[in-house]
């Protein structure tokens, strides 16, 4: 790659554009989050577990791409909260089973406007919002391939 000083300016920076929009939709759900006494990534290992009810450590720790030692003491406050449960799997002592509890079921329905929050701040329709969201993944998805070799 060849080096061109115009490439500096913070504006032309992609990295900083997806962290500064990062930054203001956290912004955004922090008052819907605080209601509901959750951080944001506790409120991503929900997310997770209500679509599938229950997981594995390992598979949360995929999903949201975090390790164990970020996601362990995370669930271990849910766990306090009474969010979920953690059970070692009885065939394999090693795998940790995380069920989400009649508690943490019950914010789904409270949760639901979170997202909805940010198609309305937007000011953006639906397609459009799932064209950016689509264009992420991909760039994302082919920099862990990068990344990766």
């Amino acid at each position: 790659m060849k080096n061109n000083p115009q490439n500096l300016n913070l504006e032309d920076h992609l990295c900083f554009s997806l962290y500064a929009c990062s930054r203001a939709i956290l912004r955004l759900y922090r008052p819907y989050l605080d209601q509901l006494q959750l951080t944001y990534p506790q409120y991503l290992v929900l997310v997770t577990l209500w679509e599938k009810q229950q997981s594995t450590i390992k598979e949360i720790g995929k999903a949201l791409d975090l390790d164990t030692g970020t996601l362990t003491p995370l669930l271990k406050r849910m766990e306090a909260a009474g969010f979920i449960e953690r059970r070692r799997d009885t065939v394999d002592e090693r795998i940790v089973n995380i069920h989400i509890t009649q508690a943490g079921q019950a914010l789904q329905e409270k949760a639901s406007c979170i997202p909805q929050s940010l198609f309305e701040a937007s000011g953006m329709g639906k397609e459009e919002l799932d064209e950016i969201n689509k264009t992420i993944k991909n760039l994302l998805q082919q920099l862990n391939v990068t990344t990766r070799k």
